[in-house]
């Protein structure tokens, strides 16, 4: 979860941290504005952690996809991003962003209330964000409210949609369903 900065940064409001968003100058530098461009997304296998159902999607400008340590490191600490049981069926969807820079984030939405997404996330890499240091593969749980950033959001309409679809609006309630549906791969956005 990264913001981009602008030029545009009032003076009062303090520039966000260089994250993955930047690949170039931030607020009150010199340096040209950093060209926003999609980034690749990829739509692994579900899992299972801590008796949920995990939907996956990566986010990464890296053609080669997420690095295997990256992705075993934020998997390991996934069950801590879950919420208690209510008695909804226990599904998750993530989204393992990898930073153009050190970062490397992981959003856990998972179904709680019957209909209401439980958001918690980690990350790894990114100092400003409570991270010790900048290596990818040390996630911490973060406390900050931030849902995403814009290659991190995405899925969270098509997985409202299959939601009500599989789950809501099913005369039976299909978790499998649910599972099978996921966003398609490609870029984080230009999806007309």
């Amino acid at each position: 979860m990264t913001s981009a900065t602008s030029a545009h940064t009032p003076a009062t409001v303090p520039a966000a941290p260089a994250g993955p968003a930047s690949s170039g100058a931030s607020a009150g530098s010199d340096a040209a504005p950093a060209v926003f461009r999609e980034k690749l997304l990829t739509v692994p296998p579900p899992i299972e952690s801590a008796g949920r159902r995990i939907k996956r999607y990566h986010v990464t400008a890296d053609p080669a996809g997420i690095e295997p340590e990256v992705e075993r490191a934020a998997y390991a600490i996934l069950p801590r991003l879950f919420p208690e049981p209510d008695g909804t069926p226990p599904a998750t969807f993530v989204v393992l962003h990898r930073g153009a820079d050190d970062g490397a984030y992981l959003n856990a939405y998972s179904w709680v209330w019957d209909n209401v997404l439980h958001f918690r996330a980690a990350a790894a890499g990114q100092p400003v964000l409570g991270c010790p240091d900048r290596d990818p593969t040390n996630f911490v749980v973060t406390e900050r409210p931030w849902i995403g950033c814009v290659w991190e959001l995405p899925p969270i309409l098509h997985e409202r949609d299959a939601w009500v679809r599989h789950l809501l609006a099913s005369e039976v309630s299909d978790l499998d369903a649910y599972l099978a549906d996921s966003l398609p791969e490609g870029t984080t956005g230009d999806r007309a």
